[in-house]
């Protein structure tokens, strides 16, 4: 039963892919810091990577573990849910060392399948315990918040919602937009199924649709209109914004974060040590090198993603991350997309 559910998901994830925009916002050309991480040097080794995150993101990160250590890094490259499912299919005979995934939810399915290796407890405590399997089989490398954006010219602070339900209040009609088809969206949805259940939020996606959501392609869409005062909330991840502000300082929308519910969950990009590995030391040197203050670094400076080391600096004009009031969940669960799709479609979203 889990298996099918997990190929279900996986085969879902493989169909509104090419609806998805990717969250990898890193500009091409970026390259992280020189200054080389404090890690173990690991001689001889060969890793190979499934990694959902692109090449350019992370990319020069592991051309700079491969000088540092000698370690020989094979990657594919691909679709996070994609990836975790030819892991799956491969099994035994797969020849992935380590899955670097770009949400929490494919992730938590490896785990759920048995396939991730428990992870070492000094690495474990490098990160908060909500952004790590509480099994100790994955580990958050950086997160990512949803925030409702807004128009700073026609929303004054005062008037913004504590609660996404508010959203669905008549002040706010033809006001908003979401992106139904985003992954980073369907996420949200997931984790409000968590916290509220689903008849819960089947009736808050379709008080939402009854309000006159404005519907846009993705997260950039959406804060595209917000700039040009198209609609005036916005539901999306924290990292857009920083492109347009680095671009025109004055550009005017804001992050405002609800409180304790869905609309600020903060999702995690992670890896996993695969079951069948035989170069463990390598692929325990690669996740301390990405868990290291210079690359730590790299993710809040380069792509205005939270680094998930405790003590790390928040993204640039970002809160810091232990002020946001995240729902209380545990990010393995965020697997469940095929559910969460079904109530997408029935509420009309989809």
């Amino acid at each position: 039963m889990k298996r099918r559910r997990l190929i279900g998901y996986m085969g879902l994830m493989a169909i509104v892919s090419t609806l998805t925009i990717s969250c990898n916002n890193v500009p091409p050309g970026s390259t992280p810091e020189a200054t080389a991480p404090d890690v173990a040097v690991v001689s001889n080794g060969e890793l190979t990577i499934y990694s959902g995150r692109n090449e350019n993101l992370i990319g020069p990160l592991l051309e700079e573990f491969e000088a540092e250590t000698g370690t020989k890094v094979n990657v594919r490259y691909g679709d996070t849910a994609e990836l975790a499912a030819a892991i799956l299919e491969e099994g035994a005979n797969t020849p992935a060392d380590l899955f670097f995934g770009q949400d929490a939810g494919a992730l938590g399915a490896l785990q759920k399948e048995n396939r991730a290796r428990t992870l070492p407890e000094p690495i474990l405590e490098k990160v908060d315990v909500r952004f790590r399997s509480p099994e100790g089989q994955w580990i958050g490398i950086s997160g990512r918040a949803r925030v409702l954006d807004y128009n700073t010219e026609r929303v004054q602070p005062s008037e913004l919602p504590n609660s996404i339900w508010e959203l669905t209040e008549e002040k706010w009609r033809g006001r908003v937009g979401w992106a139904p088809t985003n992954g980073s969206f369907q996420s949200f949805v997931t984790a409000l199924r968590l916290t509220e259940g689903d008849e819960k939020t089947l009736e808050w996606l379709k008080a939402m649709r009854a309000n006159d959501v404005q519907v846009y392609n993705n997260n950039t869409g959406i804060v595209e209109a917000l700039g040009r005062g198209e609609v005036d909330i916005g539901l999306v991840n924290n990292y857009y914004l920083g492109r347009f502000k680095a671009e025109n300082p004055n550009f005017p929308v804001a992050h405002h974060y609800t409180q304790e519910d869905a609309g600020s969950m903060v999702n995690v990009a992670g890896v996993a040590m695969i079951n069948e590995s035989d170069q463990q030391e390598a692929a325990l040197g690669l996740i301390e090198y990405l868990l290291s203050p210079q690359s730590q670094a790299y993710f809040a400076e380069e792509t205005n993603e939270y680094p998930l080391v405790k003590g790390s600096p928040s993204p640039k004009d970002q809160i810091p991350l232990d002020q946001i009031k995240a729902p209380q969940i545990d990010l393995s669960n965020l697997d469940d997309l095929e559910g969460t799709l079904v109530l997408l479609k029935q509420s009309g979203a989809l």
